[in-house]
C-alpha cells in the first residue's frame, strides 16, 4: 500500500503539491506537474494508496480558488479510481 499526505502547513504553492505527490507517489517522468496530470497519474495507480491532506485550513488559505480545483480533482480520480482512497 502507497500513502501520500499533502500537509497544508508545509505547502506555499500548487508546484509543492505537484513535487511532493510526484516524490510519494512515484509518478513518472512525464508527469507534468498540472491538474490535468495530476487527474491522469492518480486514476492510473494500480496499488491501494490512501492520499490525506492534513492542515487543510492552511492549505486552503495558500491556495485561495485553486484549493477548490484542487480538491474536485483529488475527489474525481477518488471516484474513478478503486485504488485510490481520499481523506480530506
Amino acid at each position: 500500500m502507497k500513502f501520500a499526505v499533502i500537509d497544508g502547513n508545509a505547502v506555499t504553492s500548487m508546484e509543492d503539491i505537484h513535487k511532493m505527490l510526484a516524490q510519494q507517489l512515484a509518478f513518472p517522468e512525464w508527469y507534468g506537474g498540472n491538474l490535468d496530470a495530476l487527474h491522469d497519474c492518480l486514476t492510473d495507480l494500480h496499488e491501494e494508496t490512501d492520499l490525506s491532506i492534513v492542515h487543510p485550513e492552511a492549505l486552503l488559505e495558500t491556495l485561495g480558488p485553486a484549493y477548490v480545483r484542487l480538491t474536485r480533482v483529488l475527489s474525481d480520480a477518488a471516484e474513478e479510481n478503486p485504488y485510490l482512497k481520499l481523506h480530506l
